[in-house]
């Protein structure tokens, strides 16, 4: 694989490896006089989409509307009284290594999320219809010492977005996919008839890697100048009883209390799978790592494959994210991954709100940036 590097070299055993080459899944972003996705980019998306699962548009925002987007992070991360996220890192929440919290449905934050929608109305409407629920906005936000998620699924039928509102690099953890495993009636076709099951073998080869990487690392941390370990906190993320899913918790792994990675999803049976079909995995599935320029926004079909990686740098990685349902979902589920504010469950909006929404755009909708584009 081009660019290929090994992102947790520092294991004894077999190597994670993951391709930082994303160029194969970029769209470059250029709009038209409406200020919306040209058609030839809409074309190239959606058949990303559609192959891949994902697809990068780089340069979909302006320098001046990401900081506006940084902006309503830092205002929304430096709330004491914060609403913080159900989902997938509570114990590094607890500890501050990630700050996952909802964003407010203010006229801000309505009006960012709605500049997204509105420029890739054309890339998300094949998926999400104008009556869908928005379902959550977020920040994500991971700081040094975080743990590296196990690659999972998010809940099927939903559109998800990440806006890069500043640059990552390779270090800060940018997410990890796992491209063409979105769950479609074409995957028999693609992968061959035990497609799900191999996604699962890829999975697990994956997951165990990132325990024992896991655990290394916190080990490390305890006499970590950088990011040191606070009181309880090796504990709470290797042996606790409490529920968190991405945390190297050796009790719950061994209870089989984890539904990303547990003790019971490695019988002798599959064992002998991963490894008489080592070599086939190879060839069906790679990993790539993101590392998004500022202005870049990522979408992606909520059950493929991924992972937030951990942040081995002493800079925050932010990203912006909002979720879009593919269907009609029952408010009393939006929990089940998601974790709407208050106020959008108080006022549930829309992708048409979203579309209907005035926004604060340059004149005819395009951003400055990108003025060069539509002349040449």
């Amino acid at each position: 694989m081009a660019g290929c590097r090994i992102i947790i070299g520092q294991i004894g055993m077999n190597k994670l490896k993951v391709s930082s080459d994303t160029s194969a899944f970029e769209v470059p972003a250029v709009l038209d006089e409406t200020g919306k996705l040209a058609n030839d980019c809409v074309r190239q998306a959606l058949a990303m989409m559609d192959t891949h699962g994902l697809v990068i548009l780089t340069g979909l925002l302006s320098d001046a509307e990401a900081d506006a987007g940084l902006g309503l992070i830092r205002q929304t991360v430096d709330d004491p009284d914060r609403n913080r996220c159900a989902f997938a890192s509570q114990t590094d929440n607890r500890y501050q290594r990630r700050d996952f919290c909802s964003l407010p449905s203010s006229p801000p934050v309505t009006q960012f999320a709605a500049t997204l929608c509105q420029r890739l109305e054309a890339v998300i409407s094949p998926y999400c219809g104008r009556p869908h629920p928005l379902l959550e906005v977020t920040t994500l936000t991971s700081y040094l010492g975080s743990s590296h998620q196990y690659i999972h699924r998010d809940p099927s039928g939903v559109i998800s977005m990440f806006a890069a509102v500043e640059d990552v690099s390779e270090q800060q953890g940018g997410t990890v996919f796992v491209p063409g495993t979105q769950l479609f009636d074409g995957a028999k076709h693609k992968h061959g008839a035990e497609a799900t099951a191999m996604m699962e073998l890829f999975r697990t080869r994956c997951n165990y890697t990132i325990l024992w990487h896991n655990l290394k690392k916190l080990w490390g941390m305890r006499k970590s100048a950088e990011a040191p370990l606070a009181s309880g906190e090796f504990f709470d993320r290797v042996f606790s009883t409490k529920w968190d899913e991405h945390q190297p918790n050796l009790t719950r792994f061994a209870l089989g209390k984890n539904s990303q990675f547990s003790l019971r999803m490695l019988g002798p049976g599959t064992l002998w799978k991963l490894y008489r079909r080592r070599k086939a995995l190879d060839k069906m599935f790679a990993l790539i790592q993101t590392a998004p320029g500022k202005g870049t926004v990522i979408l992606y079909q909520s059950d493929l494959l991924h992972a937030g990686p951990d942040n081995r740098a002493p800079q925050p990685r932010r990203f912006f994210s909002m979720s879009l349902a593919r269907g009609f979902v029952e408010p009393k589920l939006w929990h089940d991954g998601y974790s709407p504010h208050p106020t959008l469950k108080a006022q549930p909006m829309s992708f048409g709100d979203l579309l209907d929404c005035p926004t604060h755009s340059a004149p005819s909708g395009v951003p400055d940036d990108h003025a060069e584009a539509l002349v040449s």
